[in-house]
C-alpha cells in the first residue's frame, strides 16, 4: 500500500471528520473510498468517450468488402 500525503481545507477537513463520526468510518476508509469512486467513473467516462470518437470511424472506407453482399452471400449457404 502507498502511503500518499494530502491537504485539506479547515472546512474540508471538519466535513470529513463528522462524516466519518456518522458512519462509523475512519477519514482514511472515506478517503479510499472517495478515490476508488473517482477513478471508477473516470475510467468509465473515458471509456464511453473512446467510444464516441470511434463511432462511425468505418463510415467512409473504401477499401472494405461490400458487407451487405457478404451477408446475402452467406445467408444463401
Amino acid at each position: 500500500m502507498v502511503t500518499a500525503h494530502i491537504t485539506l481545507t479547515d472546512q474540508e477537513s471538519a466535513a470529513l471528520g463528522a462524516i466519518a463520526e456518522q458512519v462509523g468510518k475512519s477519514r482514511d476508509e472515506l478517503i479510499r473510498e472517495a478515490v476508488r469512486q473517482l477513478v471508477t467513473e473516470f475510467r468509465h467516462n473515458h471509456r464511453r468517450e473512446l467510444l464516441r470518437q470511434a463511432r462511425g470511424m468505418w463510415k467512409d472506407r473504401t477499401d472494405l468488402p461490400d458487407l451487405e453482399a457478404l451477408r446475402r452471400e452467406f445467408d444463401e449457404r
